[in-house]
């Protein structure tokens, strides 16, 4: 347990520094956009072809850790959208409030958390699990966002966002170090020292980022479905997952990679989904606001169940 509180309580510190920068106006509001670019689009696409590309796909794939990580997500979709209904949330924001029940932000902090509890080869699983698990929580989010709008014009949205999914950098990244890995090709030196030094800011920047971004406010006036959609990602999928691991027999060493992106916070681009898709932008960020500070004290408990 003091191995799981040691690795968790750091990463919450510089989530929480962040926090304390935007305040003070050191990392100002206009300047969270542009260096949210720069993780999304640059450092963490980077550190994830990296490790992917320079490690064995077959010795770190799993169908059966795939399977049992991405069935929850369809379950949690069904479970959401009944909990919004029994919570009356409003029709026009039924959609978004599905979809933070399983949309984790796995390139910001589920990769950061599988890195410093598990390591490099961890970090490796993680990276290959996560673009299969963006591909498809991203499409569930657009189907939950779809049929959730209260909205009719609602048809070139769906698609805007569909191209935006197939040209996640994020899981570009991952399945080009995939074909790379596969091809058997050794990285050049140069390459991979470039990679390595775009990829050590990703996960600082990004958990200073997430702490810039998180709105007490916006938790304020959202609470009840907020902290509701929050509870459900953060307790009931990863517990749906552990479920699904235990009956597909694998071993904790084998789905803690999974257990690690089941139980991450709510996705932020699940607040750009909602804007693009007639959601409600104010209850996403509410929820990722919540889930974010939540997931401090859930990582510590899943994890310690099995360190």
């Amino acid at each position: 347990m003091l191995n799981v509180v040691t690795t968790i309580v750091p990463i919450f510190i510089v989530i929480l520094l962040g926090w304390v920068l935007s305040r003070k106006g050191i990392l100002p509001f206009h300047l969270i956009s542009p260096l949210n670019r720069i993780v999304y689009y640059l450092a963490i696409p980077a550190l994830i072809f990296r490790e992917v590309a320079k490690a064995s796909f077959e010795a770190n794939f799993s169908l059966p850790l795939l399977a049992g990580t991405l069935i929850p997500l369809l379950v949690m979709l069904l479970i959401g959208a009944c909990v919004g209904r029994f919570y009356a949330v409003p029709r026009r924001d039924l959609g978004t409030f599905t979809q933070t029940c399983f949309h984790g932000n796995l390139g910001y902090i589920g990769l950061a958390v599988a890195f410093y509890f598990l390591g490099k080869d961890g970090l490796t699983r993680a990276s290959i699990l996560a673009g299969f698990l963006m591909l498809f929580q991203n499409f569930l989010g657009v189907v939950s966002l779809q049929v959730g709008s209260g909205r009719p014009d609602k048809g070139f949205r769906f698609f805007f966002v569909c191209k935006k999914i197939f040209v996640n950098p994020v899981i570009l990244s991952a399945l080009m170090g995939i074909l790379f890995s596969l091809s058997g090709m050794n990285m050049p030196q140069t390459l991979d020292r470039s990679l390595g030094i775009l990829s050590g800011m990703a996960l600082p920047l990004a958990l200073l980022v997430i702490g810039a971004s998180l709105s007490f406010d916006l938790i304020k006036s959202h609470l009840k479905p907020a902290l509701s959609a929050g509870l459900l990602k953060l307790v009931i999928l990863p517990a749906l997952g552990i479920l699904m691991y235990l009956m597909l027999r694998l071993s904790v060493s084998q789905f803690l990679p999974g257990l690690i992106l089941l139980a991450a916070p709510t996705a932020t681009i699940t607040y750009v989904m909602a804007g693009e898709m007639n959601g409600s932008p104010q209850l996403a960020s509410a929820i990722v606001s919540i889930s974010t500070l939540l997931s401090s004290l859930t990582f510590i408990f899943w994890l310690g169940q099995f360190s």
